[in-house]
C-alpha cells in the first residue's frame, strides 16, 4: 500500500502464497516507501533480512528466481497502476477478487468492505454498489465480510484484461516450467 500525506492508501500491489515482502533486499537496498497490510487469515514464514541476504549470496538458483519475482511483482505493479486509471471499479474489484481467490485454498475468504475499498481506491460506497452488483448476478456472495466465490469464470470476464495479463507473467516467470528450468540451469 501506499499513503498519501493526507493519510489516504491505495493498493499498490498484492502479494501471497507466490511472493514474498522484501524485495529491496534481493534489489540490494534495505527498505520500501510503502506498507504492508495482512488482508485475509492465513500462515505466513518469516525470515531475517540478514539470513535472507546470506541466502542468496550462495545460492544463483534463489537469486534467479527472487529476481523473476520482482520482475513478474513490478510487471503487477504497473499493470495496477493503468487499471486504476482506465477501468471501472466493478473490473478492478473483479481483478482484485480473482488476485486474492488465486492466492487462497479456499473460494471463501474473509475481507472486509473497508479493506477492499482501501486496496481499490474508492469510497465504501462503491464497494458496496460493485459487490452488491457481483452478487445480484451470481458470480460471488458477499456478507458480513466473508466472500465466496461462485462463479470464477464469469468474474474473469467481467474483470477487465489486466487480471489476464498480470496472471499470465506470474504463471511465464514463476510458473511450474520456469521454476524447473531454474532448477536444472537453463534459464
Amino acid at each position: 500500500m501506499n499513503t498519501t500525506a493526507n493519510g489516504q492508501a491505495s493498493e499498490v500491489g498484492t502479494i501471497g502464497n507466490e511472493g514474498v515482502v522484501g524485495l529491496p533486499i534481493v534489489l540490494g537496498d534495505d527498505r520500501a516507501p510503502t506498507s504492508v497490510y495482512i488482508q485475509v487469515p492465513g500462515a505466513g514464514l518469516r525470515m531475517k533480512a540478514t539470513l535472507f541476504k546470506k541466502v542468496l549470496a550462495r545460492s544463483a538458483s534463489m537469486r534467479t528466481v527472487m529476481l523473476h519475482y520482482a520482475h513478474a511483482f513490478f510487471n503487477q505493479v504497473a499493470q495496477s497502476a493503468a487499471c486504476n486509471q482506465f477501468h471501472s471499479i466493478d473490473q478492478r474489484c473483479c481483478r482484485w477478487l480473482l488476485m486474492t481467490h488465486d492466492r487462497m485454498q479456499s473460494d471463501q475468504f474473509l475481507l472486509t468492505q473497508e479493506f477492499l475499498a482501501m486496496m481499490l481506491g474508492v469510497q465504501r460506497t462503491g464497494v458496496t454498489a460493485a459487490a452488491g452488483a457481483l452478487q445480484r448476478a451470481g458470480l460471488i456472495r458477499y456478507k458480513y465480510g466473508n466472500v465466496t466465490i461462485i462463479d470464477r469464470r464469469a468474474l474473469m470476464r467481467r474483470s477487465c484484461e489486466c487480471y489476464g495479463v498480470s496472471k499470465k507473467e506470474f504463471d511465464r516467470l514463476l510458473g511450474s516450467r520456469a521454476l524447473r528450468k531454474v532448477r536444472s540451469g537453463r534459464m
